[in-house]
């Protein structure tokens, strides 16, 4: 096969899937066999923690636990950072080249420092720094060296293979199934309503600029809009929706400075006609359902119960007692934080070691605002180089991938603000990565060709 995904490595990743959901004694088995299949070439890496992601956050009514999952994902990133490493070494190409790539691994180098000196568990916040550095420069490197059919290509499938999670979920939508973690917020294929509320909105977003940014939108990328904010609303996830609006927003307010493009260039779908049909079609219909959508908008905002004020009420509702907690240890100690990857209370800390080595395998935390998290955990400093980070992301996914890029890793940035996820890259943390390594990657060949001309 010239184009797309080849057979062999279709029927690879669907023998994963099987293995992961036929029962317990096979779940391991499916890491093991990504593990195995990212040795062989960089797009094969991507696409394997593409799947360790998907592997890991399914839904519990789907797919039973695997008993070595938090061994297993490692394995899986040890395999992929081997066979992306060690091609580009053994082809001479620089590893540490490239913007983002740098001033990553500053960061990273910086809190592992950190790590060392300050922090209250040590052999946590190096384990969480070093898994985070390690996936994303892999991720940076396999994306910088693809040539450019083969990156387009690669990225096609991955936004095809994140819509899968949404047609795949859409039969849950009547069975308890569906809404198994707490009974109401709609979580699909996945194991909790927030990432699937996440999913759907970088579906949403990627789709909206995609509108946007043609001058005749395709009716599918239309529907699909049109399911994943539907399903954005369904999960109950707040920060998902406020994300994927903010997203579009600001990249089609940034994106004309950042490119150095008019924005009639580079957002030509709005002034489409096929667009302008669609927006009239749907205000002529609202009629019949304004009434019930905005009475479960409200009920979307204040997750069942009444908010009794305006957003930023509700925010403080959900989020106000994890930051007043941050920002009692940010007080305490502004400089040199808590440690990273640490529990605002060291009493909630849940460690979960290797019953051989007793090294960490699991310390999961509860942030919901990422912002202030990394102020409360690695100080002032640390706070100043993950803005500069932010920023270089930020540029660099408008300057390498233009706006569809740009609109991706805003959104993606913007769920930290009420899901402190971007570090996690054992958990959804790892689709975030694969997603940003994607937009801001410095690409080897300069054209960019985007998504669509795959």
């Amino acid at each position: 096969m010239n184009s797309g995904i080849r057979v062999v490595d279709f029927l690879v990743l669907l023998a994963a899937v099987v293995l992961r959901v036929a029962s317990p004694s096979t779940a391991d088995l499916s890491y093991l066999l990504i593990a195995g299949y990212a040795l062989f070439g960089r797009e094969r890496a991507v696409r394997a923690l593409a799947l360790s992601w998907l592997l890991t956050m399914l839904n519990p009514g789907i797919a039973p636990e695997a008993p070595l999952a938090s061994i297993d994902r490692y394995l899986v990133l040890a395999m992929a950072a081997l066979s992306v490493i060690s091609r580009s070494r053994l082809e001479g190409h620089r590893l540490w080249s490239g913007a983002v790539t740098k001033v990553t691994i500053l960061v990273g180098g910086f809190i592992l420092i950190h790590s060392m000196l300050a922090s209250a568990f040590t052999d946590i916040s190096m384990l969480k720094i070093l898994s985070w550095m390690v996936a994303l420069v892999t991720l940076l490197v396999a994306w910088k060296e693809l040539s450019i059919h083969k990156r387009n290509q690669l990225a096609k499938e991955l936004f095809a293979g994140l819509s899968l999670v949404m047609i795949a979920s859409l039969p849950l939508l009547e069975s308890p199934i569906g809404y198994l973690r707490n009974g109401t917020g709609f979580q699909g294929i996945l194991n909790h309503p927030q990432p699937f509320g996440l999913v759907m909105g970088i579906i949403g977003a990627h789709a909206a600029i995609r509108l946007l940014s043609s001058p005749r939108p395709k009716w599918r990328v239309i529907l699909t809009f049109g399911i994943s904010g539907a399903m954005v609303v369904l999960s109950e996830a707040r920060t998902a929706g406020l994300a994927m609006v903010a997203g579009v927003a600001l990249a089609a307010a940034m994106g004309p400075i950042l490119t150095r493009q008019p924005l009639q260039k580079i957002l030509p779908g709005l002034f489409s006609r096929r667009l302008l049909v669609v927006f009239t079609i749907a205000l002529a219909s609202s009629m019949f359902w304004v009434g019930p959508f905005l009475a479960h908008f409200d009920t979307y905002l204040g997750k069942g119960a009444e908010s009794g004020g305006g957003l930023v009420d509700v925010y403080n509702d959900s989020r106000g007692y994890l930051m007043q907690k941050s920002w009692a240890n940010i007080e305490a100690s502004p400089i040199s934080g808590i440690g990273f990857g640490i529990s605002s209370d060291f009493a909630d800390m849940t460690v979960e070691r290797d019953s051989t080595f007793g090294l960490p395998t699991g310390a999961p935390t509860e942030k919901g605002v990422l912002p202030v998290a990394v102020l409360e955990e690695i100080g002032i400093p640390g706070f100043i180089l993950f803005f500069l980070w932010v920023s270089v992301v930020v540029i660099r996914s408008a300057r390498n991938g233009g706006i569809e890029a740009l609109t991706v890793a805003l959104t993606v940035l913007l769920t930290n603000l009420g899901e402190a996820t971007l570090f996690s890259a054992g958990g959804m943390g790892l689709l975030m990565l694969i997603l940003i390594s994607w937009s801001a990657a410095d690409y080897r060949h300069k054209a960019f060709a985007g998504v669509r001309d795959a």
